[in-house]
């Protein structure tokens, strides 16, 4: 099968560690090269893995959720104990635009399409346990939440479940974050903008569906404004708080939860 990229580079499993590996594609979606890291579980004889794609924030890359929050080992200990079934993690970098690319489309790079059609084919290419038959799932943390809910209700008869943690529910909280003017995440329409907005477009065909936030976090008020949205429309959904704020402990820990809800659906 021909390759979907001009060129691939993906990591040596003789200097491997911890189940990590990571793949280098070049694509026009971001006229240049990407970044994947991807945890392939450490269980023999597999096939047919669902992947996870693992969203990062802002000011991050495609280490990040390994290295700051140690997911991949959460993961294999999860797998290890029974908890929930091997699954892939790909944890792409998003794009690298700015403080944060939003996973939109803008400035003549399509960081949207980065992650829902490169991300997912670059792992099918390269990790021999995952095909065109692996079950598809979406999660992230804070602009990686924007990213998972947004991405995962605009495509949704892709995936079949979606997480957000401490989650930017629209394009109008970038500047908490970022330095960059907010008009560079335009799209066109606010549907494109907001996860609301982009879920209500959706309503008929939307995956399943959860998200949390710290009850100290500073994106409390967007995420409890989001779930009376969704439950006022009679989209079904999970939402729940937790103690925390805006911090990697937070979603080290909480990440579990992502990987137990999307665990009852492969």
């Amino acid at each position: 099968m021909a390759s979907k990229f001009r060129t691939t580079e993906i990591s040596n499993p003789e200097f491997e560690s911890n189940n990590l590996r990571f793949i280098t594609i070049k694509t026009p979606n971001l006229e240049g090269r990407g970044d994947i890291c991807v945890f392939v579980p450490n269980v023999q004889n597999l096939k047919n893995i669902p992947i996870i794609t693992l969203m990062h924030g802002v000011y991050g890359s495609a280490w990040i959720w390994g290295h700051k929050a140690g997911v991949h080992f959460t993961a294999q200990k999860m797998i290890d104990s029974g908890k929930i079934k091997p699954v892939i993690i790909a944890m792409p970098s998003d794009g690298l635009w700015g403080d944060g690319s939003g996973y939109l489309p803008h400035n003549n790079k399509n960081f949207e399409k980065w992650i829902v059609d490169d991300v997912v084919n670059a792992v099918i290419e390269n990790i021999e346990i995952a095909s065109n038959n692996s079950d598809l799932f979406i999660a992230g943390l804070s602009m990686g939440g924007y990213g998972a809910l947004r991405l995962g209700a605009k495509y949704a008869t892709r995936y079949k479940a979606i997480s957000g943690h401490s989650s930017i529910t629209n394009t109008t909280q970038m500047h908490l974050f970022v330095e960059e003017n907010e008009k560079h995440y335009a799209q066109n329409g606010k549907k494109e903008e907001g996860v609301f907005e982009m879920m209500l477009e959706h309503k008929n065909e939307l995956p399943l569906i959860r998200f949390d936030c710290g009850k100290d976090d500073l994106l409390i008020e967007h995420n409890r404004k989001l779930h009376k949205k969704l439950t006022k429309a009679n989209i079904k959904h999970i939402y729940t708080e937790f103690e925390g704020t805006h911090e990697w402990s937070y979603w080290q820990e909480h990440i579990k939860d992502t990987l137990l809800f999307f665990n009852l659906h492969y």
